[in-house]
């Protein structure tokens, strides 16, 4: 979709929390990044919607198509504007964090794309696209907000 001379993108970064050891309690916020089809790098999966669909719902199928996983796409994290590098257009991408529940051993792009999870701090040392570490960074700052809130009202995160 095209809105004042932008190509509209969603996307997602689809995230989970892993126990830090097996005697531990503390979990740590995992990342799951793709290959790039065209270029270098890892990136979060993305693409164009269409007006026939939410952006969420766009978000969730580009995500199922070039990730392989599911889940509950969850609030905006925002809306990034940047220049196509391989053509002179301009995208409007609006990115969702999706708490993974399902990850697919078969799924449209599998022969396409690697996915590999990762921490934060390594998938900021991959990712090329600073918009790209701009939504991870306000994820990060989400997801430390929910649990500083649990702590305060003695609630857990399901």
């Amino acid at each position: 979709m095209i809105n004042k001379g932008f190509r509209q993108v969603v996307g997602c970064i689809p995230y989970r929390y892993r126990k830090t050891n097996e005697s531990s309690s503390i979990e740590e916020l995992e990342v799951l990044v793709i290959s790039s089809q065209k270029g270098q790098g890892m990136l979060f999966p993305k693409g164009g919607w269409e007006m026939d669909e939410s952006m969420k719902d766009a978000a969730k199928r580009e995500t199922l198509e070039e990730a392989g996983v599911t889940g509950k796409v969850e609030e905006n994290l925002g809306m990034w504007q940047y220049k196509s590098k391989r053509q002179d257009i301009w995208h409007e991408s609006h990115m969702f964090p999706l708490l993974v529940n399902q990850q697919l051993d078969q799924w449209p792009e599998k022969n396409l794309r690697k996915r590999k999870w990762m921490t934060v701090a390594q998938a900021r040392e991959v990712c090329p696209h600073g918009w790209m570490k701009e939504a991870l960074e306000e994820l990060v700052k989400r997801q430390m907000k929910n649990q500083r809130d649990e702590k305060a009202d003695g609630t857990t995160r399901t």
